[in-house]
């Protein structure tokens, strides 16, 4: 089968099974840039519904770069991955200073931009302009890496080298490079998915190595992962009146930056995610339980006890700390922890 051959038939495919997602109904490089954003580390189906609203909220490059940064990431809270949102309110900022607040159709304007790389700048460019330009994601790499039998690692210099030539000799002449971009992506995310892909119904099984070889189980070949971290936390809802209190967490920590959450701390081994302990000692009290949940923030798998709190009048309260009613709060950039908290709460 040649590339041409190929091109066709992943084409044909794509346009008979692609999913109806909203995001394909548009030539708009604004929505299809946010949506390619929140799509990075997240599920389509949690997408779906943050999407919209965050259009409707910023509908344009213009009201993203006007917005706060706390509303930004009020809109964004439950996503994860925080710096995403701030990153894109910053390259809002650019388009707007020096591209007259249209995304830029050049590859070396848009890789300028803060929090785009190849993948981003190879989605909007291609999709939203139809521009031959490639592009590589978790799925793409694993339909090349069965079709061709790549033998490095995910995630190795000579395997990105290698995935990223492939998708730019592989890209059509014509101005189907979006579409074909998206073929490559729907069918790793449909069929050729990590664990039993469907490889009967694969429009590329007669051209696909691994499937010859029968190794399609065995690639791609994936790093080994890191150990999980087990973390315990207590996290604590202390009221006055219909006010709660609520923590920002600081611009420099290590994770979920800027965002807001109930006062939280760690009561094991500290992994460096939450506080050791509140300070200054003796702010808080806790009483009884309100209930458990689980969270996950990347390798850390956190379990999360809700207990009733009391705040110490005798001692200054800290700056970070803010009594706020829980309806308005939900309206802030609380990370996903403290949303599974207040829901235990209420």
């Amino acid at each position: 089968m040649t590339d041409a051959n190929l091109q066709e038939s992943l084409l044909a495919w794509y346009r008979a099974n692609r999913r109806d997602l909203p995001w394909r109904r548009t030539r708009d490089p604004y929505a299809i840039w946010i949506s390619e954003a929140m799509l990075q580390q997240t599920r389509v189906e949690t997408v779906l519904s943050y999407w919209p609203r965050f259009l409707e909220r910023f509908p344009d490059v213009a009201s993203l770069a006007r917005a706060p940064e706390a509303d930004v990431l009020g809109a964004w809270s439950g996503l994860g991955y925080y710096r995403r949102a701030k990153a894109l309110r910053q390259a809002a900022c650019a388009i707007v200073a020096h591209h007259g607040g249209s995304f830029p159709k050049d590859r070396a304007s848009v890789l300028a931009l803060p929090g785009i790389g190849r993948y981003t700048a190879g989605a909007v460019l291609s999709i939203a302009f139809g521009q031959r330009e490639p592009l590589v994601d978790g799925n793409v790499a694993r339909v090349l890496s069965r079709l061709f039998a790549i033998e490095h690692e995910l995630g190795s210099t000579s395997s990105q080298r290698e995935l990223w030539d492939l998708a730019a000799q592989l890209l059509p002449d014509s101005r189907d490079t979006g579409d074909w971009n998206q073929a490559l992506m729907e069918l790793g995310a449909t069929i050729c998915i990590a664990r039993d892909p469907k490889c009967g119904a694969c429009p590329l099984s007669g051209q696909c190595k691994a499937l010859a070889e029968n190794r399609v189980a065995d690639l791609p070949r994936a790093r080994p992962r890191p150990l999980p971290l087990d973390v315990s936390v207590e996290v604590l809802v202390v009221r006055k009146g219909a006010a709660w209190l609520f923590e920002q967490r600081a611009e420099d920590a290590p994770r979920m930056s800027g965002m807001w959450e109930l006062p939280t701390r760690e009561t094991g081994t500290h992994s460096g995610l939450f506080r050791a302990a509140w300070m200054p000692a003796g702010l808080f009290s806790a009483g009884r339980e309100l209930g458990r949940a689980r969270h996950t923030i990347t390798r850390h798998r956190i379990e999360v006890r809700v207990r009733e709190g009391a705040f110490s009048a005798a001692v200054p309260m800290p700056a970070e700390f803010r009594w706020i009613e829980p309806r308005r709060a939900a309206t802030l950039g609380l990370t996903g922890m403290a949303r599974k908290a207040l829901a235990l709460a209420t």
